[in-house]
This record gives C-alpha cells, sequence and structure tokens, in this order.
C-alpha cells in the first residue's frame, strides 16, 4: 500500500495552529511549512513576530513560509528584510500585488537581488506567473505559490494551467513550484502529476491523507456500512 513517504512531491503543512505545526514538523513526510495572516487570525494568534519567532526556535531544519502584512511596498520592503533576517530556512512570502492591484514584481526583483528567498504568493493566472519567472533572481531559491484549489473554486480545472507554469519557470532553476490552496486529499496526486515540486497542505487534509492515503477500497466501503450501522444502534433508530 502507498504511504505519503513515497511521494515525489513534498508535503509542506499549512497552517497557523502551534501544536499542529509542531507536531507535523516532527513527521518524516512533511519537508516544510507555511502559513499567512489569514491562518493566523482563525488561530487567534495576538502577535504575529512573537508567534513565528517561537515557531522558529523548533523548526530549524525544514523551510517555512512567513508572509509580509503590508500594502504599502515600501513598508513590505522592510518587513520583508526583517522576516528574512529570523532564519536561514525562511522564506519571505511577498503577494503579487497589493490590495490595491499595485504589482509587487519591481520589489520581487530587488528582494531576490538582495539574496533574498522568496514565497511569491496568490497567483492564479500564466500572466502573473511569466511576470514572476522574470523578476526572480536564479541564483537564489524561490517559491511560486499558484492557488489552483482557487482556480477550481471558479469551475475551471486548474491542471493545465499548472503545467503550463512549470513550462514558464524553466529557466528559473532554483524556482519551486507550488501547488497551494489545496481542498483534498487527490489534490496531492494531482499536483505531482503537475510537476509541481511542492504542494501545501492544511493540517485538517494532512489528518485525513495520513489516515486514508492509499486505504483498500473494498475495505473502506465496509468501514463505511460498519459506521452506517453503527451510528443507527447508537442513536436508537427503529422503524
Amino acid at each position: 500500500m502507498p504511504s505519503l513517504n513515497d511521494l515525489k512531491i513534498h508535503l509542506y503543512a499549512d497552517g497557523a495552529d502551534k501544536a499542529g505545526i509542531l507536531d507535523l514538523y516532527a513527521k518524516p513526510y512533511i519537508k516544510g511549512l507555511t502559513t499567512n495572516p489569514s491562518l493566523m487570525k482563525k488561530a487567534g494568534v495576538r502577535d504575529y513576530e512573537a508567534f513565528a519567532k517561537e515557531v522558529l526556535q523548533v523548526v530549524t531544519d525544514k523551510p517555512i513560509s512567513l508572509e509580509v502584512l503590508t500594502d504599502d511596498l515600501v513598508e513590505m520592503k522592510r518587513q520583508a528584510l526583517k522576516i528574512n533576517s529570523w532564519g536561514k530556512n525562511v522564506y519571505t512570502k511577498i503577494p503579487i500585488t497589493n490590495s490595491h492591484g499595485q504589482s509587487c514584481l519591481p520589489l520581487v526583483k530587488e528582494l531576490g537581488q538582495a539574496g533574498v528567498k522568496l514565497n511569491v504568493t496568490a497567483l492564479l493566472t500564466l500572466k502573473q506567473v511569466a511576470g514572476v519567472a522574470e523578476a526572480l533572481n536564479p541564483a537564489v531559491p524561490s517559491v511560486v505559490s499558484v492557488f489552483a484549489g482557487r482556480i477550481a473554486d471558479t469551475g475551471v480545472d486548474p491542471m493545465p494551467m499548472v503545467r503550463a507554469c512549470g513550462a514558464l519557470l524553466h529557466g528559473q532553476p532554483k524556482a519551486e513550484l507550488l501547488w497551494a490552496s489545496t481542498r483534498e486529499v487527490l489534490n496531492i496526486l494531482q499536483a505531482q502529476e503537475c510537476g509541481c515540486a511542492i504542494i501545501t497542505v492544511p493540517h485538517d487534509i494532512l489528518g485525513k491523507a495520513a489516515k486514508m492515503f492509499g486505504l483498500d477500497l473494498t475495505e473502506l466501503s465496509l468501514d463505511t456500512v460498519r459506521t452506517f450501522a453503527k451510528d443507527a444502534a447508537d442513536a436508537g433508530f427503529k422503524l
């Protein structure tokens, strides 16, 4: 039976629950970690820097992506350099634009030239990925995060686009294509098939994958029937 350890694609745990982060960090099939301000807000994080530094005391030998928090491009540069200083395993997440639609590509280029490892995020179009491919420093490791799950939410199959994104990054030998906004365990295999180097997976879906990946479907069918039968009996249903 295949296991998560057999995958060629790298699984990154995506979340902001500290206990979950530290637990998953210890799993051999977890190759890195990511988070974002929305996940931190949901998890009740109050002090961004304190939380990040606390996590980084434990997360020392796997890459972790931490995001800037501002719309102002000058301030974004300051924050990016600060985040970069927190550890050699840190990738600084820069959105493709700020919330006003202003391109962050000039900043991506500037930071890359300064040697900052970047995770360029919130990408949903080929034009955006092409722009990132031109802006990145080929000598510096980077991650290019395509939100395949959000593309799928619009009713569009993301796989052809993700494959095309990989082709656009051929001139960036140190750039890794990442499948983001994972919705289900199947996305892991889809991302691997598309040639992605990384997929970020929320903690709850990683839990499901650890439990169910590669299960025999006949056995799973029987387990499902047993669950229905147990729940009916426990509820005291009668006809």
